[in-house]
């Protein structure tokens, strides 16, 4: 039974509907982000290691423009693979090296065209592939796990350009916008899916817009709502030393 439930392929828990809804928000977000960013804001560092928020913007790009074509989607994937490294950072140094050339004004308008198409083409996904698994394993919390189409789609395409959308307001000192009905969804999602990973019962208070309280146990773990999150994907130390990916 243990081994059955090691192998079978992660799935989405949230409904499509609500989960297309938060993709065509977030990039919507990501999009005002960028655009009100000062000419000097693009060459600040990240908290990505070796990332200005020039390149983590690119990065973006890329992953919508991946998102918005089965043609793009396929090319970058095979690029990626053609080359010696672990392929999700291949993936995204191929997406930052292939958008040096652009401006920042460049980058904002090509987002600006593509995120509908993105989440347009995410919408049209059909549900025989979202159900599919993914090729490979994906390395979380020290072991290897199989993800389904549907898990990258719905839920992972959307926390990426949410953790990165917070990476540039700390970056920046931009404004991050959050709401309960979009962050705070968002949030309880991966709330969710840190209690299955964590296997046992807690008690969580997160704080500020996109917070709430979950769990009935010890230890207490209170937090930042954001930071929490930034914390289960290595922005920190994951709290009970339990991460959830984005």
């Amino acid at each position: 039974m243990t081994a059955a439930i090691a192998t079978r392929p992660r799935t989405s828990a949230l409904d499509r509907d609500v989960a297309m809804r938060l993709a065509e928000t977030e990039y919507e977000r990501v999009i005002a982000l960028l655009d009100g960013l000062t000419p000097q804001d693009w060459a600040k560092p990240t908290d990505c290691p070796g990332w200005d928020v020039r390149a983590m913007a690119t990065h973006m790009l890329g992953m919508a423009e991946m998102s918005a074509s089965m043609f793009e989607n396929l090319r970058q994937v095979r690029a990626a693979q053609a080359r010696p490294g672990v392929f999700i950072d291949e993936l995204t140094a191929l997406q930052v090296e292939e958008r040096a050339d652009l401006t920042p004004a460049a980058i904002v308008a090509r987002f600006t065209e593509v995120a509908p198409k993105a989440a347009k083409a995410r919408r049209r996904m059909l549900r025989f592939l979202l159900g599919r698994r993914m090729p490979g394993t994906q390395r979380v919390n020290g072991a290897d796990e199989a993800w389904t189409i549907g898990f990258l789609s719905d839920v992972i395409m959307t926390r990426d350009p949410w953790m990165h959308r917070t990476d540039l307001a700390h970056a920046t000192g931009a404004l991050l916008v959050l709401t309960a009905e979009h962050d705070g969804v968002l949030v309880a999602d991966v709330v969710a899916e840190w209690f299955a990973r964590l296997g046992r019962p807690v008690s969580l208070h997160l704080t500020g817009p996109a917070g709430g309280r979950w769990g009935d146990g010890e230890p207490e773990v209170e937090a930042d709502a954001v930071e929490f999150c930034r914390a289960l994907c290595g922005r920190g130390t994951a709290p009970l030393g339990t991460e959830v990916p984005f």
